[in-house]
C-alpha cells in the first residue's frame, strides 16, 4: 500500500500521481503508454533533458509553451534554427530559459535528422533499447538501468547532447519502452495491455 494511492474514484494508483494536479491525467493516459510516434519522441526526450536540475512538475506545465515555441518538436524545422531562433527563445518566458539546453533541442534535432535517415524513423532505433523481461526491476525502485546507460552511451557518440542514463531511463518509463507503474496500480494491467498489441517499429511484431 506504500506505493499506491487510492483516488478519488476508489481505486489505486502510482503514489507519485498525487504529488501535483497535473499529474494525474499525464499518469492515467500517457505515462508508460508506448509510443512511435518519432515527434512525441523526440519531444520527451527534449522536456527530459531540460527536466535536468528542476521537477517534472515545472516542465509539465510549460509543455505547451514547449510545443508551441519548438514547433511541435518537429526535428526537421527545429534543425534549421539559426541564432536568431537561440535569441527568441531565450526571451520566452514560457518556456525553460537555459541557452546549453535550447541549443542541445537543436543539435539533437539534426541529429534525430540523420538517424531517420539511416533508420528510417527514429522510432525503430529507440525501440531496439527495449529491455528484455527477466532484465527488469520492481517497479520504480531504479533510475537507470543497464539498458539506458546503453542507450544514453549510444546517443552520446551520435552527437545527442543532455542525454544521460537516467534522462533515457525516465524516457523508457514514459514512452512504454518498460512498465514501470507499481503492482496493484489500476493503470498498469492497462499498460501492460497496450504493450501487447503494440507492433514494434524495429521488428514490425
Amino acid at each position: 500500500m506504500g506505493e499506491t494511492i487510492r483516488g478519488t474514484d476508489g481505486k489505486l494508483r502510482c503514489k507519485w500521481c498525487d504529488s501535483a494536479p497535473e499529474f494525474l491525467g499525464y499518469h492515467d493516459t500517457e505515462w508508460g503508454f508506448p509510443v512511435s510516434d518519432d515527434y512525441r519522441l523526440f519531444e520527451k526526450l527534449c522536456l527530459e533533458g531540460f527536466q535536468s536540475g528542476l521537477s517534472w512538475r515545472t516542465i509539465l506545465a510549460k509543455r505547451e509553451n514547449f510545443r508551441s515555441a519548438f514547433h511541435n518538436f518537429d526535428f526537421n524545422k527545429i534543425a534549421r534554427f539559426t541564432r536568431h531562433d537561440i535569441n527568441r527563445l531565450l526571451k520566452d518566458k514560457g518556456i525553460v530559459r537555459h541557452r546549453g539546453k535550447i541549443e542541445a533541442v537543436i543539435n539533437n534535432a539534426k541529429q534525430a535528422r540523420e538517424l531517420v535517415k539511416q533508420e528510417g524513423s527514429l522510432a525503430t532505433f529507440l525501440w531496439r533499447y527495449e529491455p528484455d523481461a527477466k532484465q527488469l526491476v520492481k517497479p520504480q525502485t531504479a533510475s537507470t538501468s543497464a539498458q539506458s546507460i546503453v542507450l544514453s552511451k549510444d546517443l552520446k557518440k551520435l552527437g545527442w547532447k543532455f542525454v544521460g542514463p537516467t534522462t533515457a531511463y525516465a524516457f523508457m518509463q514514459a514512452m512504454g519502452l518498460i512498465n514501470d507503474h507499481v503492482e496493484g496500480c489500476v493503470i498498469r494491467g492497462k499498460v501492460e495491455y497496450a504493450r501487447k498489441r503494440f507492433k514494434r517499429p524495429y521488428s514490425g511484431k
